[in-house]
């Protein structure tokens, strides 16, 4: 009773999870749109949420020493990069679009495995590559000559290449004992990610102005103080902390399938507030790519644990390597990482 009850809860918080990480594109475009620059949104975003997770980082202050290839690499791909990238790409594609890209990133893990590692990949995993890569070509039309902003679309691409690079840094063990407590990894990876940023986006040339007046969101005007307080607080420190719960209570194939809800909660938020309306065949298309890189990411192999000569790297949006592909997802936004995912969120 006890067990369905956590399971239940794990569901719960991992839709959470998905439904918040969804959103923070959503909220982060108005702002774009009325004037600040994308890498000035990802900074506000990362800073503030850094400042909130202070306490979370004090009380796991050993990873400092323990972990610091670790929290370097969180800091730099999963968060800096992710949603330097997906944010920079929302401001010349659509929402929907951007994250769908991203969901190639469990596809693209498997070609690390099979070409540069060349370790074997199963015949499922190799179909899902194969679906996510035709799921993308229906979202992007290619028969219409690539009608979308093409630095857009590799902005996409990019977000999902740092989430590979952050899944590699994961496959390199650490689900032992010595596992670090993954709400320090992500604390800690946002004061890294908000240190690399300041340095990028110099947030003193931003027009801090835009934040006290209205931005538009699908022809509403919203503060834009409250949207980027739903970044800051919701899509970002309680999107990632519902998601490493969740993953906990949960098994990560099945948090990996609640986190692919995170796409389709983002294109039905950008459908319905900002009026990014996607064809039937982008539709379909962006179901294939998610069926893709979810068998993708279902039949990757894990690779045998032992630490990196640099401080051995461990998992995810902080935890275990599957962890990591169930959450990192988000974290692109995302989000998602992550995954939880990531993603993008």
């Amino acid at each position: 009773m006890q067990a369905s009850q956590g399971k239940n809860a794990g569901l719960g918080l991992a839709l959470g999870s998905a439904i918040a990480f969804g959103g923070s594109g959503v909220a982060a475009k108005p702002l774009i749109e009325a004037g600040l620059d994308p890498l000035h949104v990802v900074w506000l975003r990362v800073a503030g949420s850094a400042l909130i997770m202070l306490p979370v980082a004090w009380r796991n202050r050993d990873l400092v020493l323990r972990r610091p290839a670790l929290l370097v690499g969180f800091g730099l791909l999963a968060v800096a990069g992710v949603q330097a990238c997906y944010f920079a790409a929302i401001s010349r594609i659509p929402v929907g679009v951007a994250l769908l890209i991203e969901y190639l990133a469990p596809a693209l893990v498997l070609g690390w495995v099979r070409f540069v590692q060349r370790r074997p990949v199963t015949r499922a995993a190799a179909v899902g590559v194969v679906l996510a890569a035709a799921g993308l070509a229906c979202v992007v039309e290619v028969w219409t000559g690539l009608s979308f902003d093409a630095v857009g679309l590799l902005l996409a691409l990019g977000a999902a290449c740092c989430q590979v690079g952050y899944f590699v840094l994961a496959d390199h063990g650490g689900d032992g004992e010595d596992a670090p407590d993954p709400l320090g990894v992500i604390a800690y990876g946002l004061i890294v990610g908000a240190a690399v940023l300041t340095m990028v986006a110099r947030p003193w040339r931003m027009d801090f102005s835009v934040l006290g007046a209205s931005a538009d969101m699908g022809g509403t005007s919203m503060p834009a103080g409250l949207l980027l307080a739903w970044i800051v607080l919701i899509a970002t420190v309680l999107a990632y902390v519902t998601g490493v719960v969740s993953v906990r209570r949960l098994s990560p194939q099945v948090a990996g399938v609640v986190a692919c809800l995170e796409a389709v909660i983002a294109t039905v938020l950008a459908w319905v507030l900002l009026e990014e309306h996607l064809s039937a065949p982008q539709i379909v298309g962006g179901a294939v790519v998610l069926v893709g890189a979810f068998i993708a990411q279902s039949q990757a192999p894990k690779a045998p644990s032992g630490p990196l000569a640099s401080g051995g790297p461990v998992a995810g949006d902080g935890p275990g390597v599957t962890s990591a592909q169930a959450q990192a997802q988000g974290l692109g936004a995302g989000a998602g990482a992550g995954a939880a995912a990531v993603g993008p969120g």
